[in-house]
């Protein structure tokens, strides 16, 4: 990487910040100015030995009760979220230097964003965002949960292996989703999809389809299941055909039961 051409992007070693902590808990805390929001900052760290991410409030909002209200009720709602295309929330802490920070999985590898930047984009991706990124905006969808606009900044694949991580989900979570909320993560993977397309060196008009529609403020999908079946190649129509041919099946068992009986 040429590093004069991706200024905003820096090596760990760059961003390494002196931390003072007597009981040894706490060693080796590095900045990732990457991924940094509107309110906070994120950093990797060691954690007995082990490295962990922190999502700390900015120094001036740190001081400010209603910010630290909004990091606390951020961590209620995604410290009971289980999915394994979502960063995992551990604890809760005090951090020397840093304050309060919700502590995270560790996640190794570059955001979309860094990925679009770099020109590094891998077929691999491309089906992680069809399978992968749908199903963590599922569980979303299923968990009530309000959140941010999904972008690339706020999604990770790991370096090894390019498995997909959101980093940025929960703010609070609802007895029910709005309309409205369920339309905007439909219009947000729409986005992600869309730009993604608009990098790659191959056509794929299905996918670019699928994109276009969900971000078409006129005739958009319906529901987010449409969505899903449409990057499955499924129809609803389909699965109702499976269905019904099912619960034939079953009453046709029943019948069969009663008889020999």
């Amino acid at each position: 990487m040429n590093q004069n051409e991706y200024p905003g992007y820096i090596s760990k070693e760059e961003k390494k910040i002196p931390i003072e902590d007597p009981s040894g808990k706490w060693s080796d805390l590095t900045l990732l100015p990457e991924w940094e929001e509107e309110f906070y900052d994120v950093y990797t760290v060691r954690k007995h030995g082990k490295w962990v991410m922190l999502k700390a409030l900015k120094k001036q909002y740190a001081d400010k009760p209603e910010y630290l209200h909004m990091l606390e009720k951020e961590f209620e709602t995604r410290y009971n979220l289980a999915h394994p295309n979502i960063v995992m929330v551990n604890d809760f802490e005090e951090v020397p230097g840093i304050g309060k920070a919700i502590i995270t999985d560790d996640v190794y590898g570059y955001s979309l964003r860094r990925l679009i930047d770099e020109k590094r984009l891998t077929p691999r991706i491309v089906q992680r965002l069809r399978t992968q990124l749908l199903d963590a905006l599922d569980y979303i969808q299923e968990n009530h949960i309000v959140h941010h606009p999904i972008t690339p900044e706020s999604i990770i694949f790991t370096e090894y292996n390019e498995n997909l991580k959101l980093i940025n989900v929960g703010y609070d979570q609802t007895s029910s989703l709005s309309e409205q909320d369920t339309r905007e993560d439909i219009r947000s993977y729409g986005l992600v999809l869309g730009e993604v397309l608009d990098n790659l060196p191959e056509s794929l008009p299905r996918l670019r389809r699928i994109a276009n529609k969900a971000t078409d403020k006129n005739r958009p999908y319906r529901s987010f299941m449409d969505l899903q079946l449409d990057v499955q190649r499924r129809s609803p129509k389909n699965l109702y055909i499976i269905l019904g041919a099912v619960v034939a099946m079953m009453l046709l068992l029943v019948w069969l039961l009663v008889k020999l009986n």
